[in-house]
């Protein structure tokens, strides 16, 4: 724990602390036979040096997680001073980087991970309910998406939504419009990664639900059905209680890796209609020839701290539910 998270969130706090070097800067005179006229040009050696004595960087404090490519409390107050309605702020304060981001990632997680949840408990319950000569190979079916590797598998929804593809031909024909895409729409392209959150996230849940549904006491289903308790009654009173430990656990695991979205958006070059935090790291650390450290921690930090407000409420409703068991 301490050596691969404890070290490296300190390491990125730091390093959110500072800012490259800015490049040395020689004036030079240059004459000819028709005058003289001054040059700047960049003291690479100098340059080099400066970097050498202080690899962080110049110290910049809480500079970075302030300036506009972060919380951007000067353009955001400026928005609010300037915008006269509530819409008009909010668009103005999307279209910074940060908060177009985050309102992106926020998206996806708060949609992705209810439906997972509510889409996993019902494959569990309804595999569960089938005759076993066919219960084998529907599990290894629900299991497929979760083998395939993220990557892989976001190119061939990407190819399929494509205008030569089967999924983007068909709606082409469907709503007879050649030209429509669904690449092309911010919404559209929102709609196409969620989507395939929940098709790749979906196999995670069914099978923990799944596995948690084979301890369900089956004297207590037997005493609720002959008390009259229907199918219904009995998934709802009695088998989701039985799985709320197993429920919290995946809500956690499911929240973490939703906010932390980013193979989608580069697998579907999707950069121009959605950007989640992870991108924007990704982005600040390829940086041709001059990676944007501080930048990339600063939003590491922010990214851990949003996190962490996510999980909060689960955690504290954890916590009181086990109090409660102890008393």
């Amino acid at each position: 724990m301490i050596l691969f998270i404890a070290i490296p969130i300190g390491s990125a706090f730091v390093q959110s602390l500072f800012i490259q070097h800015d490049q040395v800067l020689v004036l030079s005179k240059n004459c000819g036979p028709f005058g003289c006229r001054e040059t700047t040009s960049v003291d690479i050696e100098a340059t080099k040096e400066l970097r050498q004595d202080s690899p962080l960087g110049k110290f910049n404090g809480i500079g970075t997680y302030l300036n506009r490519s972060h919380l951007a409390f000067a353009e955001v107050g400026n928005a609010w001073a300037v915008s006269r309605t509530f819409s008009g702020f909010l668009n103005e304060v999307l279209d910074l980087p940060f908060y177009g981001a985050l309102m992106f990632t926020l998206t996806y997680t708060a949609v992705v991970t209810p439906l997972v949840l509510l889409l996993g408990l019902a494959i569990a319950i309804g595999v569960n309910g089938l005759p076993n000569i066919i219960k084998g190979p529907s599990i290894f079916v629900s299991l497929l998406p979760f083998l395939v590797t993220p990557l892989v598998g976001s190119l061939i929804l990407f190819w399929m939504v494509d205008g030569d593809g089967i999924i983007g031909a068909t709606i082409q024909l469907i709503f007879n419009d050649p030209d429509l895409s669904l690449k092309a729409s911010t919404g559209l392209t929102w709609t196409m990664l969620i989507v395939y959150g929940i098709w790749h996230t979906l196999p995670f849940s069914f099978i923990v639900f799944y596995a948690g549904l084979q301890t369900v006491p089956v004297d207590t289903l037997e005493a609720a059905e002959i008390d009259g308790a229907t199918k219904w009654q009995c998934t709802v009173y009695v088998v989701v209680p039985h799985l709320v430990p197993l429920i919290t656990f995946v809500t956690l695991m499911l929240l973490m890796d939703n906010f932390r979205v980013f193979e989608p958006i580069v697998s579907f070059s999707a950069e121009a209609h959605a950007r989640s935090l992870s991108w924007i790291i990704f982005n600040d650390l390829r940086e041709s020839g001059n990676p944007l450290y501080g930048s990339a921690g600063a939003t590491s930090i922010l990214t851990i701290i949003g996190v962490i407000f996510l999980l909060t409420p689960v955690l504290i409703r954890n916590w009181r539910d086990f109090k409660l068991r102890r008393l």
